[in-house]
C-alpha cells in the first residue's frame, strides 16, 4: 500500500509565519489552475476530496499541509493526528495564472509562494503539475526558475496525457526534458529534473508518480498485506 494513501489534512496557512513548525520532509505540489494538480492529488493519495479544487479560479490562495503518518486514515475517523509520528508532509500550493485575481491578491500570492519554494528549509523538492498539452507557460517557468537555485529536485507532471496519441505523447516528453535539460548551476551540471506522462482519466503514470515521491520523501511504501 502506497504511503500516500495515509495522507490526511493538517493544516492551511495564508502567512508565512503560520507555517508548520515541523522538522519532516515536505513535497509541494505547485502547477497552474485548470492543469490538473487536485485531481493529481487525489488519484496519489487515493481520496477523492482530499485537494480540494475550487469552483472559482484562482480562488484558493493558501497553502494546505497534508501528514503523512500519525493518524488512522479513513473516512469515519475524526482521532487527530500525532504530531510527533508525522513522517512528511505534502504540500498543496495555490494554483496560478488567472487574470481575475485581484492585482493585491496576485502580490500576495507571489510573494507567498516565492518566500516558501526558495526559503523553506524542510522543502525535500517540488512537483510541478503542467497540461501536457502547454508546458511550460510563462508562469511555470517563473516557479522552476524560483526553485531551481536551491538545488533541490523538481519531477514534472504532464497531465491529461490521454488527450494526446503516441507521436504527441512522445514529443511532449521530450521537448519537456530538452527544457529541463537546458537548466544548469554555475558550474554547468544540470539540476534534479525528471519529467512523465500522466493521466487520472486512464490511470496513466500514477506508480512512477507514486514511486518518484515515495523516494523523494526518503520514505517506503507499506509492504502489502497478503490477508488482502
Amino acid at each position: 500500500m502506497s504511503k500516500l494513501w495515509q495522507a490526511r489534512f493538517f493544516t492551511t496557512v495564508n502567512q508565512l509565519r503560520d507555517l508548520p513548525k515541523t522538522q519532516v520532509p515536505e513535497i509541494a505540489f505547485a502547477g497552474r489552475s485548470n492543469a490538473g494538480k487536485s485531481t493529481a492529488i487525489n488519484i496519489l493519495t487515493n481520496q477523492k476530496g482530499l485537494a480540494f479544487a475550487s469552483k472559482t479560479p484562482g480562488r484558493t490562495q493558501h497553502i494546505n499541509f497534508f501528514s503523512i503518518g500519525g493518524a488512522h486514515v479513513a473516512m469515519h475517523r475524526k482521532d487527530p493526528t500525532k504530531v510527533e509520528e508525522i513522517q512528511a508532509l505534502l504540500v498543496d500550493l495555490p494554483g496560478y495564472g488567472y487574470a481575475e485575481v485581484s492585482g493585491d491578491a496576485k502580490l500576495h500570492w507571489q510573494r507567498l509562494l516565492g518566500d516558501y519554494v526558495q526559503r523553506r528549509e524542510q522543502l525535500a523538492a517540488l512537483v510541478l503539475i503542467m497540461d501536457s498539452r502547454r508546458p511550460f507557460t510563462d508562469l511555470d517557468v517563473q516557479m522552476l526558475e524560483w526553485f531551481a537555485p536551491t538545488g533541490k529536485p523538481i519531477h514534472c507532471i504532464l497531465t491529461k496525457a490521454d488527450k494526446l496519441n503516441r507521436n504527441e505523447s512522445v514529443n511532449a516528453l521530450r521537448q519537456a526534458q530538452q527544457v529541463l535539460d537546458s537548466y544548469v548551476d554555475e558550474e554547468g551540471n544540470g539540476f534534479p529534473f525528471t519529467v512523465q506522462l500522466f493521466s487520472a482519466l486512464k490511470r496513466i503514470g500514477i506508480e512512477e508518480a507514486n514511486d518518484k515521491i515515495i523516494e523523494l520523501f526518503g520514505l517506503e511504501d507499506d509492504p502489502a498485506d497478503p490477508e488482502q
